[in-house]
């Protein structure tokens, strides 16, 4: 087998959307109630996707806003990005994209390997933001689109793994279809 390849993911959004939750889910398999805004936390994770180990580094930052400078920090050493809005919050979805503008001005780049998320789809009753929205806003990006629900557990596992075969992607190793490993 293979070295760990060491990957460090920034999870970006406005406030309230879900950052931790997604990235504690994904972690520990746990969903926390309650809301304690984050100033910024690291996670580490080793996960297996294709056969390959990846050494994760999760850096779960504080809420952003449209006008909130983008820390330098937040692209320094960033193979890849999950950038965050909640399905109930046309706000987080208008700020999310202003973070994209802010995120590729800071790297220097056209495109970096991202997930969108669009996170609390579980809250069907106060629901803004259609998938569809989520999956035109992903495309014109060339990001990957998944909906989550933190709470129910739903897709955190699978937010990560996309990431990361995005993060593949960019370095050109594009996964074999013969090879079917794919733990977690």
């Amino acid at each position: 087998m293979p070295q760990p390849k060491h990957r460090k993911i920034a999870v970006i959004g406005y406030r309230s959307v879900g950052k931790s939750s997604l990235t504690i889910q994904f972690v520990e398999g746990q969903f926390v109630d309650s809301y304690d805004p984050t100033i910024e936390n690291t996670f580490n994770k080793l996960v297996t996707v294709n056969c390959q180990d990846f050494n994760l580094q999760l850096v779960d930052t504080a809420g952003q806003d449209e006008y909130s400078i983008f820390h330098q920090s937040h692209s320094m050493d960033i193979h890849g990005y999950v950038l965050v809005y909640s399905v109930t919050s046309l706000k987080s979805f208008e700020v999310v994209k202003a973070l994209h503008d802010k995120l590729l001005d800071m790297v220097g780049k056209i495109q970096v390997p991202t997930v969108l998320v669009g996170n609390k789809k579980d809250l069907h009753m106060e629901r803004v933001i259609n998938p569809e929205e989520g999956k035109k806003l992903a495309d014109s990006w060339g990001a990957a689109f998944i909906e989550s629900s933190a709470k129910e557990n739903e897709t955190a596992v699978e937010v990560f793994k996309r990431i990361i075969l995005e993060m593949e992607k960019a370095d050109g190793n594009v996964p074999s279809e013969e090879k079917k490993c794919a733990v977690m």
